[in-house]
């Protein structure tokens, strides 16, 4: 979501400011604005849509000063326009903020009749106009940042900039991310260390309810009670933030790509020399559990679908999947030795992070599977679990997906052999066929031709349903998300078996059914509703092996025929012809394949 740089520096900060906010595009946004202090004088300049607007405007409108605050902007409060856009000033005071302030309206209307106006729809001009209030009251920039702080209700990063204060910056993080970077008489702070990292490989992540006061030469952390707090500095691989197309249109055709080398690496990383699987730290003894509960939103979700179907099927472990939004709002109890598992690409994921709070102090333990290892959701989990595929800048997961996936079916393997499920030799022997699995990607790729003709058919076409069972329902749900986000064709997915129970009205000639169905013991089923769909008119694109393609007949519109893999991890393989069909489909359309309307990488806010 809302991508926040702050920069006490030695040079123009205004180009630096702009360099870091493109290196946080991939979290999705529609405004963007700098502010800076330029000998004592506070100023901004904010334009709406890409970045390049912005930078258009700094051409003709510069923005001096080596001291300034940055920010891209997602629409939550207010239509996206120049107005609305971030910083947001009030008077000596230019505030940047990533979240939602929940008690912004009480706090607007008691500001109102102490005369102050308003000229924005957003909760963030309440959070600087309070805090010129508090000036006003004769306290000091600090004390005004800290008491403002003090009134507000919800999940926050903000970053205060002060008129007349060229050496202070006042961060806060509360429920949103916020590091500081550490520079040579240079100061930094960002939503995370990607955009810091041109900057400096030092960052000091803050806890929960920290409140940080910088200048160029010191910094002073106090946590929630306003105790002095040390946190400790971290040295980030400055390669591990590297972000790049390396010679690909999007960034997603390149991290699709990179999905072969990736996963051989994420799946190494939970073996050791004698190919036994291990977990960090101390690990979990599944001998211990009695059930799981994974809470995920979006694609994520789906990868706790399927892993669904490992642990109950391998581990005969009872597994119970919630989305995360309304997980605990249904305020579901929280069994005796019961282990809370967390899906989260970003770890930042606001509702995640809620439900994975709720589960604190009830359930046994709490483990994370994420793909940033210093987030918040990997620092409150008892055991994080990193999935290891590198920078993800596309909003359309891809790579993460199948490392996530990697990560549970590795850990639904070790449950299997805790239980006394499947002995040591038949999960070795699945743990060798996984990692013959990249090799495997490397042929599906060669599909991408097959994928791209059938998907330029596909992008004409209003609607697509997506069918699989077993193992494959939760990928047709993904394949359909895929299609949806970045293609905006209207998308649905079912189980095959439901689709008698009322989706086969929906089938026309007009409305291409994707069916996902390796030759497994469920494909003879899934054929007899690939033939009612193909009665009914229907074309069928199925995406299957050469055996379920022999079986399948002539008479589909179209097949794609990916190489032959044991069935339990068909999951896996069969994301890659998923994403690749909503890719061209999104390329054929012309959209913004890499930041799709309305979407956003990071999802910050509930």
């Amino acid at each position: 979501m809302c991508g926040i740089v702050g920069v006490l520096g030695t040079h123009e900060v205004a180009p630096i400011l702009v360099e870091a906010l493109r290196r946080l595009e991939y979290r999705g946004y529609d405004s963007a604005g700098i502010a800076t202090v330029n000998n004592g004088v506070l100023d901004r300049r904010r334009a709406v849509g890409k970045l390049v607007n912005l930078s258009d405007l700094l051409v003709h409108d510069p923005l001096p000063g080596k001291s300034g605050i940055g920010h891209t902007r997602w629409a939550t409060h207010g239509a996206p326009s120049t107005v609305n856009a971030h910083p947001h000033r009030a008077g000596p005071v230019a505030v940047v903020h990533n979240g939602i302030i929940e008690n912004y309206r009480e706090l607007r209307e008691e500001l109102s009749r102490k005369g102050y106006e308003f000229s924005t729809e957003t909760d963030t001009e309440t959070v600087a106009h309070l805090t010129h209030f508090y000036l006003n009251e004769g306290l000091s920039p600090t004390e005004a940042a800290f008491a403002t702080l003090d009134r507000l209700e919800g999940a926050f990063a903000l970053v205060f900039l002060f008129d007349g204060e060229s050496d202070l910056m006042i961060g806060a993080r509360k429920g949103s991310p916020l590091a500081v970077g550490h520079g040579d008489g240079e100061m930094y702070l960002g939503s995370d260390a990607i955009a810091l990292a041109p900057l400096t490989d030092r960052v000091t992540y803050l806890d929960e309810g920290d409140r940080v006061i910088l200048t160029r030469s010191s910094v002073e952390i106090r946590d929630a009670d306003g105790r002095l707090a040390n946190r400790p500095m971290k040295t980030i691989q400055m390669s591990a933030t590297r972000v790049d197309k390396a010679g690909y249109k999007h960034f997603m055709a390149k991290e699709i790509a990179e999905q072969p080398s990736v996963l051989a690496d994420a799946i190494n990383s939970y073996l050791d020399a004698d190919g036994q699987i291990t977990l960090p730290g101390d690990g979990l003894d599944f001998t211990k559990v009695d059930r799981l509960s994974m809470v995920a939103c979006g694609t994520a979700f789906y990868a706790c679908l399927t892993a669904k179907y490992w642990f109950e099927q391998l581990a005969r472990l009872p597994v119970e999947v919630d989305i995360a939004s309304e997980f605990r709002y249904r305020e579901p109890p929280i069994t005796p030795r019961t282990v809370a598992l967390f899906v989260s690409q970003s770890g930042e994921t606001a509702d995640t992070l809620a439900a994975l709070r709720y589960c604190r102090d009830k359930a046994d333990k709490i483990v994370s599977v994420v793909n940033v290892p210093e987030s918040s959701i990997a620092r409150e989990s008892d055991l994080p679990l990193p999935i290891h595929a590198g920078i993800e800048v596309g909003v359309a997961s891809t790579k993460a997906f199948t490392c996530q996936l990697n990560t549970l079916f590795l850990l639904a393997l070790k449950a299997a052999q805790d239980r006394g499920v499947m002995s040591a030799e038949a999960v070795t022997a699945l743990v060798e066929k996984l990692r013959g699995l990249p090799g495997i990607f490397n042929i599906a790729l060669e599909r991408d031709a097959i994928l791209q003709d059938a998907a330029r058919h596909l992008s004409e076409s209003r609607d697509v349903l997506f069918l699989g069972r077993g193992l494959m329902f939760p990928l047709a749900l993904e394949g359909a998300l895929k299609l949806k986000e970045i293609s905006y064709i209207h998308a649905e997915a079912y189980a095959s078996g439901e689709l008698k129970h009322g989706p086969i009205a929906l089938i026309d000639k007009t409305v291409p059914v994707v069916v996902m169905a390796p030759r497994d013991s469920l494909f003879d089923k899934t054929v007899s509703n690939m033939q009612e769909v193909m009665a009914r008119g229907g074309k069928v694109l199925l995406i299957t092996d050469a055996t379920g393609a022999a079986e399948a007949g002539n008479d589909v519109w179209r097949t794609v025929i990916l190489p032959e893999v044991d069935p339990i991890l068909s999951p896996l393989l069969y994301a890659l012809p998923a994403q690749l069909l909503a890719y061209h489909a999104a390329v054929a359309k012309g959209t913004d394949v890499d930041q799709p309307r309305n979407l956003a990488k990071s999802v910050t806010v509930e």
